[in-house]
Order: structure tokens, then C-alpha cells, then sequence
């Protein structure tokens, strides 16, 4: 009787196994990287495909995030021996003027601002907005835009979770890749403008758990928010 029961499931045994396996490493026709992350270091090139999604709650914005590493580590420079107070202002800065943009399309759930160097992930930002509609309005109205001189890149991200997207290891400060690591090491904006922006917008987003982001390297509280500090508007059309 086992016998002829496992032969009737079998279509259905093979499509819930296709199910299990896709997007992980055992599936070999959809990159899990880019199922995870949004981002594969192999891009077109990649011997598994690519999905991307019609719709989605996410979308990303590559390589907006001028991460003050990226001159560094390109002049041969020691990225430890950065002034972390003086990064943590300027991802601040940058943080609270995106939020400020990028709200305009609809509620967010979520900012993820990517501390990582890889080429395929180098300054990438993920906005997670809490309705479809509301990516779907950010999309269209990034088209064109510019942002200090540079086109803005968007398009829908099939990461919703970024719990699978981030490195656990970097999020306890263990990861031996560094800034290198194919996946997500992400920018914790400080503790002061997370609190702000819960505060006027109820924005919860932002948080990570035990990262060793320049937050926490910097060992400080850091300083008030609100009001214009004389930043000149990046946003162009």
C-alpha cells in the first residue's frame, strides 16, 4: 500500500520539494544570492537565474550610499583606523535626508543602507515600504532622478526578509570577510535618529541587533536632531 501511495504523491512530493529547495544552495536553477540579498557578485553572468519580481514591498537602490570607506580602502588605506564619529555624522546625514525623500511615496517599514565594498553591493540601499502600492509609487517616482550627480538606479528587490539577507556573523561581530562578505553588512543609523524618527513618524526601522556598525564602535550617544544643519539638497531631475 506505501508503495502505490508514494507513487500518486509523487508529482506533489516534487513540487513541494522544489519548493523547499528554492532559493537555497541545493537549488540549482535560482541563485539563492540573489533570492536573498537582491545582489549576486556574478550579476548577468551568474550560471542560475535571476527572478525579478513584477511587484514588490521592496525596492532597491543601487549604489546610492557614498560609504566614506570606499576612498579608503581604494587608496590602499587601513578602513579601521577611520574617525567613526565623524562616519557615523555623515551616515546620519545621509540616513535622515533619504527618509525625508523616500517617505514622500508612501509609509516605510524599513532603511538598509549597506556597509559592504563588493562591486555588486557597494552602496546599495534597500526601502522597504509597508504596502506594494507604495513601492510601486517610489519606483515610478525615482525614475530619472538624480542624486549628487549620480542617476539613481531602482528596481523591485525580492528581499522582504532582512533577516536571511544580513550576515549573522557580522551581526555579532564575528565575521572574518569584512566588508568583502557576500552578504548584507548594513549601517545602523545612531541611536538618536532612530529615536527622531520614531518620534515624528513613527518610522521603527533601522535596528539591528548587537551589529558592530559604526554606532557602536563610535561608543557614544551622539547629537540632537531636527532642523535644517545647512545640508544642501541632493535630489535632482
Amino acid at each position: 500500500m506505501s508503495i502505490y501511495r508514494s507513487r500518486d504523491q509523487g508529482p506533489r512530493g516534487g513540487a513541494e520539494h522544489l519548493a523547499r529547495i528554492h532559493g537555497t544552495e541545493e537549488d540549482k536553477v535560482n541563485c539563492p544570492f540573489y533570492f536573498k540579498i537582491g545582489a549576486c557578485r556574478h550579476g548577468e553572468k551568474c550560471s542560475r537565474q535571476h527572478h525579478r519580481p513584477p511587484f514588490s514591498e521592496t525596492v532597491i537602490v543601487k549604489h546610492m550610499w557614498n560609504n566614506p570607506m570606499c576612498a579608503i580602502a581604494s587608496s590602499g588605506g587601513n578602513i579601521l583606523m577611520m574617525d567613526k564619529n565623524k562616519s557615523q555624522e555623515i551616515l546620519d546625514d545621509f540616513y535622515e535626508e533619504i527618509f525625508e525623500e523616500f517617505k514622500k511615496f508612501g509609509k516605510l517599514e524599513d532603511i538598509q543602507v549597506c556597509e559592504n565594498l563588493g562591486d555588486h553591493m557597494v552602496g546599495n540601499v534597500y526601502l522597504k515600504y509597508c504596502d506594494e502600492e507604495d513601492a510601486a509609487n517610489a519606483l515610478v517616482g525615482l525614475h530619472g532622478r538624480y542624486y549628487a550627480g549620480r542617476p539613481l538606479q531602482c528596481e523591485y528587490s525580492p528581499v522582504t526578509d532582512f533577516r536571511e539577507a544580513r550576515c549573522r556573523q557580522y551581526d555579532e561581530g564575528t565575521c572574518q570577510r569584512g566588508p568583502y562578505c557576500n552578504f548584507m553588512h548594513v549601517c545602523e543609523p545612531s541611536r538618536d535618529l532612530r529615536r527622531h524618527l520614531e518620534k515624528e513618524y513613527d518610522f521603527k526601522g533601522g535596528k539591528m541587533k548587537g551589529t558592530g556598525t559604526m554606532d557602536s564602535l563610535k561608543g557614544g550617544g551622539g547629537r540632537g536632531r531636527g532642523g535644517d544643519r545647512g545640508r544642501d539638497d541632493r535630489f535632482r531631475r
